[in-house]
């Protein structure tokens, strides 16, 4: 028996949610640590516009420090296209990590695979 109209709208709307979600998430990627401290709270970067309209893929490099308390104390692009670096450095700035005895220092990675 074929589905009903309104099953065949229903499963194409699904279907579109799902592979919108899915390029988001294709755009954005998941940051990766290296090495560190667990993370409490996180931000994912904003694809940037300009990026979009530029097609810009790539990787971003950032060097994050986080205070005792959990908080980031600073960061350092080591590397990345500068379109995309300032949403990357904006988001890390907003992670909060579990409290240590002492400041530590981490290096975290954006992977951007365009639209």
């Amino acid at each position: 028996m074929f589905p009903s109209r309104f099953a065949r709208n229903l499963m194409s709307g699904a279907m579109a949610v799902a592979l919108g979600l899915a390029m988001v998430a294709a755009q954005t990627g998941a940051a990766q640590e290296e090495e560190g401290r667990h993370l409490k709270s996180k931000i994912i970067p904003v694809y940037p516009d300009l990026a979009k309209k530029m097609n810009v893929t790539g990787t971003v490099k950032v060097q994050v420090v986080i205070a005792p308390n959990g908080v980031v104390k600073s960061t350092k692009v080591i590397g990345g296209h500068p379109v995309l670096v300032d949403s990357c450095v904006d988001a890390v700035r907003k992670w909060r990590y579990e409290p240590a005895a002492e400041e530590t220092t981490t290096t975290v990675e954006f992977h951007f695979s365009g639209q």
